[in-house]
């Protein structure tokens, strides 16, 4: 007798390796924060050293400095990126009806600026101060306002296209522009003097975190 064949259910996905990627990053940026906090002097020390160097660099290329300038203040700013997270958002609605996706990625970035300005307030680290600076900027130094929220943006942004099954054109093309932006905004805070470097990667691991937490949150809502 011919017994029909019965799919299996099928088997819940392992959370493992995104639940191991969120604690390495929870733990990296926990150390990073507790050396800046306490003020280690291997960390201060080599913070000085590469600042002085980039700085003088800064003042010898002002070309250069002008456009990292440009940069930094408009296309990599982080309103410019809290703007691009609106249109998706926005888009996500429209063409999607995906209401609780849309949500989902205004408030964790929301969120993710709330845990910058407060980390900022908490650890109350001192910018890099120059006798003939390139650039000014306000507010606490650690971690990088501008380095964690473009982290958090693109790794949102670059998610939810591989979610969606863009184009393999599409997610090349996404994926060089996140990184370009995610690195170049860094980089540009060092240049102009505005951070250390430790401030810069701090907002890399801190926004890395969010977006692997915000990620394991929506795929328990949406699996």
């Amino acid at each position: 007798m011919h017994t029909p064949h019965v799919d299996s259910p099928p088997r819940p996905s392992d959370h493992r390796p995104a639940t191991l990627s969120a604690g390495t990053l929870a733990l990296c940026s926990a150390l990073l924060l507790a050396l800046v906090a306490v003020g280690w002097r291997p960390l201060l020390d080599l913070d000085g050293d590469i600042s002085r160097t980039t700085h003088r660099w800064a003042v010898e290329e002002p070309g250069l400095t002008q456009t990292a300038r440009v940069l930094t203040d408009w296309v990599w700013d982080p309103w410019t990126m809290r703007v691009l997270c609106g249109v998706t958002a926005a888009l996500l609605v429209w063409r999607y009806a995906a209401r609780w996706t849309a949500m989902w990625l205004v408030v964790t970035v929301a969120l993710g600026t709330a845990v910058q300005q407060g980390l900022k307030a908490a650890v109350d680290r001192a910018r890099p101060v120059w006798p003939d600076p390139v650039d000014s900027a306000h507010y606490a130094a650690f971690p990088s306002g501008h380095a964690m929220t473009a982290t958090v943006v693109c790794g949102l942004l670059l998610w939810l296209l591989r979610r969606h099954g863009v184009s393999r054109l599409v997610w090349r093309t996404a994926l060089v522009l996140a990184v370009l932006s995610v690195t170049g905004v860094g980089l540009t805070r060092v240049w102009l003097g505005v951070h250390w470097p430790t401030d810069v990667l701090g907002g890399w691991l801190l926004g890395a975190l969010v977006v692997a937490v915000a990620v394991r949150i929506h795929r328990r809502r949406h699996p």
